[in-house]
């Protein structure tokens, strides 16, 4: 059965797995032994977790500038979370989603997918360090077939037997890699707050927060669906995501995120492969995340990011001429 106190002897903390190899030791933990695991196949070894109930991400809205505009966005909490062992070994991260809405073509969903991982987590130390490679993915919530444009498209596509990005199964994906280096997949969540920019309040949880542990990545192109029409489509809508959120997943930006955890407890795992489950299939804008959404975008000041009108009707106008070549 799974844990479900902490009085359980399976689910209590009892730690070493850091300390297995000191090629696992900061100040630059040596993850390379361990083997990169699918993230739902080991759900049946899990006995502790640490939820992430404050995603905190970060990316220049204008990347290459002089002023590149940072933002600062808190994505939906109590989605996230890192589940390991009684003794430390990480078998499973749960990445944030958000919802994001582009006034053009309604609400969109965006996830940061996990499609592999490995590290160690210690209770005593209040440390971890694990390795993670991710994809982004991008699928239109159901709201958004009330925009009569994205409903025209939706019909196109189903009757043309083609994937439309109405669902996670059919996202559209966008590869990432270690920042600067393209052909690594495999990038580090270590220890502590990012040091590469100065962050504001406001992103900051340290009274409430038990921990925090950042990572970086950087957004490559969109994986190409083995047909020129759907790609076309994909970038499309890629592109007007971009304006509409400030370059978030523009290629050759960089995605930062702190993630601030709560307290360590013990896993239940039946709720383990239903809180993935459940969130697995779709977010949906419209419903929310289970402890509410997450904030608006906003500048290191505190000012609401706002897209430009311009750019948003510059790239309306592109989804316009798809229409036109396909419908006329």
């Amino acid at each position: 059965m799974p844990a479900t106190k902490d009085t359980d002897s399976a689910s209590r903390w009892v730690g070493g797995f850091e300390a297995s190899n000191p090629a696992f030791a900061y100040p630059n933990p040596d993850l390379s032994s361990l083997d990169m695991l699918g993230n739902l196949d080991n759900i049946n070894l899990l006995d502790r977790q640490q939820d992430v109930l404050w995603p905190q991400f970060s990316w220049e809205t204008d990347p290459g500038a002089a002023d590149p505009r940072r933002c600062y966005q808190m994505f939906a909490p109590d989605i996230s979370r890192i589940g390991y062992t009684s003794e430390g070994r990480v078998y499973s991260i749960i990445c944030p989603q958000q919802g994001a809405c582009v006034s053009s073509i309604g609400c969109m969903n965006v996830e940061v997918t996990v499609t592999g991982q490995r590290g160690w987590v210690d209770e005593d130390t209040k440390t971890m360090a694990a390795d993670m490679s991710v994809v982004g993915k991008i699928w239109f919530s159901p709201s958004a077939k009330q925009n009569f444009l994205v409903r025209l498209l939706w019909k196109h596509f189903a009757d043309s037997g083609l994937p439309f990005p109405s669902s996670k199964e059919d996202a559209i994906v966008v590869k990432t890699c270690l920042p600067g280096h393209p052909d690594q997949k495999v990038f580090p969540l270590r220890s502590g707050e990012t040091s590469s920019f100065p962050i504001p309040e406001f992103a900051r949880h340290k009274a409430v927060a038990w921990d925090v542990a950042n990572l970086q990545v950087e957004i490559r192109e969109i994986v190409p669906s083995g047909n020129d029409e759907v790609d076309r489509f994909n970038q499309l809508v890629l592109d007007v995501f971009n304006v509409g959120s400030g370059n978030m997943l523009k290629c050759g930006n960089i995605l930062t995120w702190d993630v601030w955890f709560t307290p360590p407890g013990p896993v239940n795992r039946t709720e383990w492969c239903q809180h993935a489950e459940k969130w697995r299939t779709s977010i949906d804008a419209d419903h929310g995340s289970p402890d509410g959404p997450g904030t608006d975008a906003q500048y290191f000041d505190g000012t609401k990011f706002e897209p430009g009108k311009a750019l948003l009707e510059e790239e309306e106008q592109k989804f316009y001429a798809y229409l036109k070549d396909h419908f006329t």
